[in-house]
């Protein structure tokens, strides 16, 4: 099935939704935007794998004010996988309270679901140097 302009917008909507929620503190309402059992890959965080919207919740609440205060996301890219599965690649800006910031690529896994397009599977990659090295 070919991906449709109105996919692709509802696909871009549905990344950037994640970071309003997040910085509203609407965290009930991540199935919204994730699969119910969907994988969050922080490992290049030094952290294991968060699995299910429970647990993305309380990771976010254990890190309280260390959150950032503005989740940005831009350059998003979809490509159309033969299973009917998108491939979502997309870069995050976060502005923490402070006023610093830092950049992440989000690798993502969108899957079409009853209640529309979800992120199944998320990966963070931190952006610690210039033209990737």
């Amino acid at each position: 099935m070919a991906l449709t302009c109105e996919d692709r917008f509802l696909i871009a909507e549905l990344i950037a939704m994640h970071g309003h929620l997040c910085d509203s503190g609407e965290l009930e309402r991540l199935g919204e935007v994730f699969t119910p059992d969907v994988t969050y890959d922080v490992t290049d965080f030094g952290q294991a794998p968060l699995r299910g919207l429970s647990a993305l919740a309380d990771a976010a609440r254990a890190l309280g004010n260390r959150n950032p205060v503005g989740h940005h996301v831009t350059n998003v890219v979809l490509t159309e996988q033969a299973d009917g599965r998108v491939h979502a690649r997309s870069k995050g800006i976060g502005v923490n309270a402070d006023g610093t910031s830092g950049s992440v690529t989000y690798e993502d896994t969108v899957v079409r679901t009853g209640q529309g397009w979800r992120i199944d599977h998320r990966t963070l990659l931190a952006r610690r140097a210039p033209l990737g090295g």
